[in-house]
């Protein structure tokens, strides 16, 4: 993909960071437990690679802040921290990880980079920003138990999204087909052809 259809994905990406946390806060309590920043900043780095990925889970938070006060600026910072992780993470994990099939190398990279961001945003909190008050029952209940609904939703929707932009062919095949799989590919549509 070139660089100026990655930067119209991230500022994509960037903008549902502030319009998905809108929507899900018109619910009350639905923010934590359907994490909508989470998706736009992972399918960032899924699809742009990890310097758009980073980027986009460092701006996106600040400019849904800006704009709309969330997340608030007490928990901007751990957000920010926990965003720019997944995006990094998914990028770098999609540039090194080649199973050959797209599935796995979506899960594994999306995966690694949910527990990494998570370890990050613990640590921040309970080494800077809440220091001597923040306990791993507070990590495990908020990462994981309050948020498992949001996990569930990335985990589903996330590879069917990747997969469904490959197939319409708005961004490149991970792995395309191969020389052989093309003419059988081919000698299967012109054999359709003749029996309509």
């Amino acid at each position: 993909m070139t660089l100026v259809k990655k930067s119209i994905v991230t500022s994509m990406c960037m903008a549902f960071c502030v319009v998905l946390p809108m929507l899900a806060h018109s619910m009350p309590g639905a923010g934590p437990m359907l994490l909508p920043m989470h998706i736009p900043v992972l399918l960032c780095g899924l699809i742009c690679d990890w310097p758009f990925g980073l980027f986009c889970g460092l701006a996106g938070p600040l400019l849904s802040s800006l704009l709309t006060g969330m997340p608030p600026a007490a928990t901007l910072p751990v957000g920010t921290l926990e965003l720019a992780a997944y995006g990094l993470v998914t990028g770098l994990m999609m540039k090194f990880v080649r199973t050959k099939s797209i599935y796995a190398d979506l899960y594994l990279s999306l995966i690694a980079a949910m527990l990494v961001g998570r370890v990050v945003a613990g640590l921040a909190r309970a080494l800077i920003f809440a220091s001597g008050s923040y306990s791993l029952a507070l990590w495990a209940a908020g990462y994981f138990v309050t948020s498992f609904p949001g996990l569930l939703i990335q985990i589903a929707l996330l590879p069917s999204i990747v997969c469904a932009l490959e197939s319409a062919r708005l961004i490149p095949k991970r792995y395309p087909l191969s020389a052989d799989a093309m003419s059988m590919r081919n000698q299967d549509d012109r054999a359709v052809n003749r029996l309509e």
